[in-house]
């Protein structure tokens, strides 16, 4: 007896990466999607992608009928990334100029009912309509699922033109990114002409779509070029993103909005937060008097998200920028994510590395002994307590960082008065 034929499975079922992507990208139920098969019935396929290299290990959705899309969707950003990986893109871009793209790879169709609207069912197509000028054909990258990552669509004219990179908040935490950096992002527009402040992609809309929250961005400048890790802090680039043009005089922690809103935090977080808002009051009796200066930040300052185009730096990824925070939060962030991330090293380590880097360059920012010694502490507390919000909003614990923050803050603090005495008091 010949077993009945079934449909191909509906790729946002699996629980892999294509399946979280799928289910961010294509999330009403009217959308059909199939692998390898044709559209069911009522409906009429509108888009289709293939699926590289494969269903199991899906790296890419490339989008098919517009073969300088494909290309280029291969190609932008190149520059930025590893030589081995630019390789396999560019070979790739060639098979797709050939237009062999979907003969090499599974075909994902997307159909939607007849007589349904693509701009209403469809996200590529909703922000085709937000940002005019026609059809776009949108690339996304796959990777495993994970509550801290955002789905991202690179979105292409069928002449291969870059049109935006759209990133999707699809849950609590992530919402809560996106929203923040087109929050920033529109801000930023009236400071691109401070001097030294570094170039930044315009926002080009943010969209609230079935739940989800979307910002697209301009594309980065085509030749843009990546920033050695090895490159020392630009000190004049964080000042002017600090001070966003005109310097602040310096306050007291005491009664300073950022220690207003440490201790909100920290008194918010509940049971996680005890320890937290017992090292935030320590914070506030040792640096009551303490003056910084405070101003912006981008929150995420670090080699990865930097690079230069005809000269100038270029920063993106401004999700954790915020304002009313002591001057040199960069340069310590920019410390502990290369010691923590790039080479891999404990949170214990990273604290030394955050100490070394505002010893070094923490007289360009205006910082004695005592108000770096206050940044450095008031970072590692900023951290655990982004940790934290991120946890709290669905994300996860990150488990680099927690416990382990709260470990050397608490032992930090412990070691501070004896420090305190040999550098004679503050």
């Amino acid at each position: 007896m010949t077993p009945a034929a079934t449909a191909p499975a509906d790729p946002r079922s699996r629980d892999d990466g294509l399946g979280w992507v799928t289910r961010a990208v294509f999330g009403d139920e009217r959308v059909a999607l199939t692998v390898g098969g044709t559209p069911p019935a009522g409906h009429r396929a509108v888009a289709r992608y293939a699926v590289v290299p494969s269903v199991p290990r899906a790296r890419f959705l490339l989008p098919l009928g517009a073969p300088r899309a494909t290309a280029a969707s291969l190609l932008a950003y190149n520059a930025l990334r590893p030589p081995r990986v630019r390789a396999v893109r560019a070979a790739l871009s060639g098979l797709s100029r050939l237009g062999a793209t979907g003969r090499a790879f599974p075909t994902l169709t997307v159909s939607v009912p007849v007589g349904g609207r693509p701009a209403e069912l469809l996200l590529a197509d909703r922000l085709a309509a937000d940002l005019g000028g026609g059809p776009l054909h949108a690339a996304c990258g796959v990777r495993p699922p994970d509550p801290n990552h955002k789905p991202t669509l690179q979105l292409f004219s069928a002449d291969g033109r870059p049109r935006g990179y759209a990133k999707i908040g699809w849950n609590g935490a992530t919402r809560a990114l996106v929203a923040a950096e087109a929050a920033a992002l529109r801000a930023l527009g009236a400071f691109s002409g401070v001097p030294d402040h570094p170039a930044t992609p315009r926002l080009l809309t943010r969209v609230d779509w079935a739940g989800q929250v979307v910002a697209v961005v301009e594309p980065l400048p085509p030749r843009v070029r990546g920033m050695p890790v090895t490159e020392p802090p630009a000190v004049a680039a964080l000042l002017a993103v600090a001070r966003r043009g005109r310097a602040a005089p310096q306050r007291p922690l005491a009664g300073s909005p950022f220690l207003a809103r440490l201790t909100a935090e920290a008194a918010a977080a509940g049971v996680a937060g005890r320890r937290a808002a017992a090292a935030v009051a320590a914070l506030a009796r040792r640096y009551a008097d303490t003056t910084v200066e405070f101003g912006h930040w981008h929150g995420d300052w670090v080699p990865w998200n930097l690079g230069r185009h005809g000269g100038r730096l270029v920063a993106w990824d401004w999700e954790h920028s915020g304002p009313d925070v002591p001057l040199g939060f960069d340069l310590a962030h920019d410390a502990f994510q290369r010691a923590v991330v790039l080479r891999g090293e404990p949170v214990a380590a990273g604290a030394r590395a955050v100490d070394g880097q505002l010893d070094r360059y923490g007289d360009g920012f205006g910082l004695g002994p005592a108000q770096r010694r206050l940044v450095a502490d008031g970072y590692l507390l900023e951290m655990w307590l982004r940790t934290w919000r991120l946890a709290d909003a669905g994300a996860g614990w990150n488990p680099v960082l927690h416990p382990a923050l709260l470990d050397v803050v608490e032992e930090r603090q412990s070691a501070r008065p004896a420090q305190d005495r040999r550098a004679g008091g503050r």
